[in-house]
């Protein structure tokens, strides 16, 4: 999820703790908490500092280790810790509402089509159930609506649990509606190896990228009806020196341990090969932002990379820098 929903479940949280009675008797328990809820719901996403390195960096590493099983109780453990030394106060508690937010934020991560390696170190395989959209405005709505409701006198922990039964029943619903159109999708395609759905932030509306036998189709569904706006033959990458030279950029090698469906293509110039990767996920208005473009002279020496996100071919120019197509 984004920075400010996290946010807002770290209140949400320290709110239902109130019906701890332990913690309801205790305003310095109480304060404590709510900082361990805070502060645990956005410590996972410490990671995105990586983005001042390079891209590569943060592709290959966020939502990786930092979101994996051994840093879920590190997070809580430290967290726990300095508040209890702070505040003096139960550490049980602190250290059950810490984890609580902790592993939430882990947890609703999944349900995002960028998903985690929450199962770190057993599996390093990405986990994107593909349900809810980074920022989902019915989820960011529903908290705001539960802190006017406290600020206006309702019961601060009874109000939060109403708020997260109603978003269980959310998430239920958009894991129906995925599963409805992963059906019409195999019904549709013959060999369907994979399928995955991307969720916008209108509820009504999906990215979708198939993977058949020998076909990628890349389509949207509005309104529960699936039109194809792509058809790419699936050719398996080819074990000639120029990729071979490529795959040794880390720019390139981030995005192939993040990007689970792609297309490449190789183009030969009077003076460099260009070698770009295009992930199929993210079509927006006709284009795919989600590159990795590595330039080569003619004796295979990387000269210019990039991966990221890019919205148009002159800025991907502008950010490649050395060699113009």
């Amino acid at each position: 999820m984004d920075t400010g929903t996290h946010f807002l479940m770290g209140i949400a949280l320290g709110g239902l703790a109130t019906l701890d009675p332990t913690v309801a008797n205790n305003p310095a328990l109480a304060e404590a908490v709510l900082l361990g809820t805070l502060v645990g719901s956005q410590t996972p996403d410490l990671d995105t500092i990586l983005k001042l390195k390079n891209n590569a960096k943060y592709i290959r590493n966020h939502r990786g280790i930092t979101h994996s099983i051994p840093a879920v109780f590190i997070w809580t453990l430290l967290i726990s810790t300095i508040l209890f030394y702070v505040y003096h106060v139960s550490f049980f508690h602190l250290l059950l509402w810490t984890f609580i937010a902790v592993s939430l934020h882990v947890l609703v991560d999944i349900f995002n089509a960028y998903g985690t390696q929450a199962l770190r170190p057993f599996s390093k395989k990405w986990i994107a159930l593909g349900i809810i959209n980074t920022f989902d405005p019915f989820i960011f709505i529903a908290h705001l609506i539960g802190i006017a409701l406290w600020l206006n006198g309702a019961h601060l922990g009874y109000t939060f649990l109403a708020i997260y039964a109603l978003l269980v029943g959310y998430y239920i619903f958009r894991f129906q509606q995925q599963q409805t159109i992963k059906t019409k999708l195999r019904n549709m395609f013959e060999n369907v190896e994979q399928i995955i759905t991307v969720p916008t932030m209108k509820w009504n509306e999906w990215h979708l990228a198939v993977s058949t036998a020998t076909h990628f189709y890349v389509a949207r569904a509005k309104n529960g009806e699936i039109r194809i706006l792509d058809i790419f033959e699936k050719c398996p990458i080819p074990n000639i020196p120029v990729i071979e030279a490529a795959k040794k950029d880390e720019n390139l090698a981030a995005f192939l341990s993040f990007s689970p469906v792609y297309r490449w293509e190789v183009n030969e110039y009077s003076d460099h090969y260009e070698v770009r990767f295009t992930d199929l996920r993210y079509r927006s208005k006709g284009y795919y932002p989600f590159v990795a473009v590595v330039q080569l002279d003619l004796d295979l020496n990387i000269v210019s990379s990039y991966t990221g996100w890019i919205f148009s071919e002159k800025k991907l120019r502008k950010k490649l820098e050395l060699i113009p197509s």
